[in-house]
C-alpha cells in the first residue's frame, strides 16, 4: 500500500486511475495542476507521483523538474497522449523512473505503479546498506553489512579483543582476507604488523624459509641470515591463507610454534620468542582433510579455536548492488573516470547471476564495466555475457517485472534455506515478510 498522487487536468483521466489503483490497495490523491501538486506534496508525505506532461500553466517537465529539486526520493511516472521518443527520451533524462503514453490499459498502471515501488523499496534498501557500510574501518569497507555479514562482524569484534586463534571458512574470492585483516584493525595489536602469507604460492622448501626464515649457510643460494614472516609478524597478526595446502612437515612447525609461540630459522638452532597473534583461512573441508590423511587433526583443532565462516556472495544478495556501486566509486577514482550509476536493468541482471567468484569476481565485472562503459550508466552491455546467461538473461529484460524477479529469488533462496528463519536472514526481511510474500507468490 503506498500513497500516490495523480497530477492531470483531464479529470476523467484522474479518476480512471484513481479507481484502479485504489483497487489494488492504494490511497490516491488527486491534483488537476502541477502548482496543486506541489502544494498536496508539501502538506503529506507521497511515495509516488503519476504526472501528465501536458498541462495548462506549468507542465509536467517542469513539474518533474520541481519534484527532484524539493523531494529528491519520490519517483514521477510521466504519461501524455503525445507519445514520442524525444518526449520519453526528456522525461527519463530529468529523472523520470517510467514513461506510460497514452491510451494504457489499468493492468498496464498496475504493473508500472507496482515495478516503481519495487524499484523505491529497493533504493531505499540500498542507501540504508550503503550508510552502514561507510560506518566501517577502512578495512572492512567492502564486506558490505548485510543480515548475516553484520552478524559476522559483530563475533569478529568480540574475537579480536582476544587472542585467541582464529579459523576463517568459506569460498574463494568471499573476503576471507579482508575479514582478517579486520580482525587485526579491531584488536590490540593493530599497532603492530599484518603479514600475510599465501600457503600455495611457493613450494615446500621455499615456503619454510618464507615463513620461519633461515641462517647462512643453510642451502644452496643462503649467503646470508634472513629473518620470515613469523618475525616480521612480532607484535602483530600472521594471516596464512589457504592453509589446507600446508606442506604435512610445515604442519609440524605450525603446531609447535601454536604450542610454544617459539620458532627456529632453517639450518639454525637458536630458539626465537615470536609474540604473533596467527589467523589462517581455507576454502577447504579441513575435516575431510583429517579424515583422508592431509591435514593433521592436533594442527586443525589448534586453528578452530574460533571458526568464522565467511557466507558466499549468492548467499547475501542484498549486498549485490551496494558492493558493486561501492566497488564502481572505487574504480572509477583509480581509473580517473566518472562514477556511473548501475542501471536498474543490469542491477537484476547483477543480483540474479549466481557469482562463483564470489566478491572478487564481482569487483572484476565491475572493474570492467566501468573502464568499457561509454553511456551515462552502466547497463547490461557493460557486463560480460556470462552474467546475461540463464536466468540473469531473462531477469535483465525490461520485460520481467520486479515482482516476478522476487518471486523467483525467494524461491531460489528457500530452496537453499534449511529453515524459514535462515531464508528470512538471507533475503534480509524478517520472518513474518517472508511469510506474507510466501503466500502472496504461492510459494508455500
Amino acid at each position: 500500500m503506498a500513497n500516490i498522487l495523480v497530477v492531470d487536468d483531464d479529470r476523467n483521466i484522474r479518476r480512471m486511475i484513481a479507481v484502479t489503483l485504489e483497487a489494488a490497495g492504494h490511497r490516491v490523491v488527486e491534483a488537476d495542476s502541477a502548482v496543486h501538486a506541489l502544494e498536496q506534496l508539501a502538506a503529506a508525505p507521497v511515495e509516488l507521483v503519476i504526472s501528465d506532461v501536458r498541462m495548462a500553466g506549468m507542465d509536467g517537465f517542469k513539474l518533474l523538474e520541481e519534484i527532484k529539486h524539493r523531494h529528491a526520493a519520490v519517483p514521477v511516472v510521466m504519461m501524455t497522449a503525445f507519445a514520442s521518443i524525444p518526449a520519453a527520451v526528456e522525461a527519463m533524462r530529468l529523472g523520470a523512473y517510467d514513461y506510460l503514453p497514452k491510451p494504457f490499459s489499468a493492468e498496464h498502471i498496475r504493473q508500472v505503479v507496482s515495478r516503481t515501488l519495487e524499484l523505491r523499496e529497493l533504493r531505499i534498501e540500498n542507501l540504508k546498506l550503503r550508510t552502514r557500510l561507510e560506518r566501517l574501518s577502512a578495512s572492512a569497507r567492502f564486506l558490505a553489512p548485510g543480515p548475516q555479514t553484520a552478524r559476522l562482524l559483530e563475533t569478529a569484534r568480540r574475537v579480536a579483543a582476544t587472542d585467541a586463534t582464529v579459523l576463517l571458512t568459506g569460498e574463494s574470492g568471499t573476503g576471507k582476507s579482508l575479514l582478517a585483516r579486520y580482525i587485526h584493525s579491531q584488536s590490540p595489536r593493530k599497532a603492530g604488523p599484518f603479514v600475510e602469507v599465501a600457503c600455495t604460492a611457493l613450494s615446500e622448501h621455499l615456503l619454510e624459509s618464507e615463513l620461519f626464515g633461515h641462517v647462512r649457510g643453510a642451502f644452496t643460494g643462503a649467503i646470508k641470515d634472513k629473518p620470515g614472516r613469523f618475525e616480521a609478524a612480532d607484535g602483530g597478526t600472521l594471516f596464512l591463507d589457504e592453509i589446507g595446502d600446508l606442506p604435512v612437515v610445515l604442519q609440524v612447525k605450525l603446531l609447535h610454534f601454536l604450542q610454544e609461540k617459539t620458532i627456529e630459522r632453517v639450518g639454525g638452532a637458536a630458539t626465537i620468542k615470536i609474540d604473533a597473534r596467527i589467523i589462517a583461512a581455507t576454502n577447504q573441508n579441513l575435516e575431510q582433510a583429517v579424515k583422508a590423511g592431509r591435514f593433521r587433526d592436533d594442527l586443525y583443532y589448534r586453528l578452530n579455536v574460533i571458526e568464522l565462516r565467511m557466507p558466499s556472495l549468492r548467499e547475501r544478495p542484498a549486498e549485490i548492488v551496494p558492493l558493486a556501486e561501492a566497488f564502481i566509486a572505487q574504480t572509477a577514482e583509480t581509473h580517473r573516470k566518472a562514477a556511473l550509476p548501475l542501471a536498474p536493468e543490469a542491477a537484476r541482471a547483477l543480483i540474479a547471476y549466481r557469482w562463483p567468484g564470489n566478491v572478487r569476481e564481482l569487483r572484476n565485472v565491475i572493474e570492467r564495466a566501468v573502464i568499457l562503459s561509454r553511456g551515462e550508466a552502466i547497463t547490461v552491455g557493460d557486463l560480460p555475457d556470462r552474467i546475461l546467461a540463464g536466468p540473469a538473461a531473462a531477469i535483465a529484460d525490461r520485460g520481467l517485472t520486479l515482482e516476478e524477479l522476487e518471486r523467483r529469488h525467494i524461491g531460489l533462496v528457500m530452496q537453499e534455506a534449511m529453515t524459514l528463519e535462515e531464508a528470512a536472514d538471507m533475503l534480509g526481511i524478517d520472518v513474518t515478510t517472508l511469510w506474507r510474500k510466501r503466500r502472496k507468490y504461492g510459494l508455500e
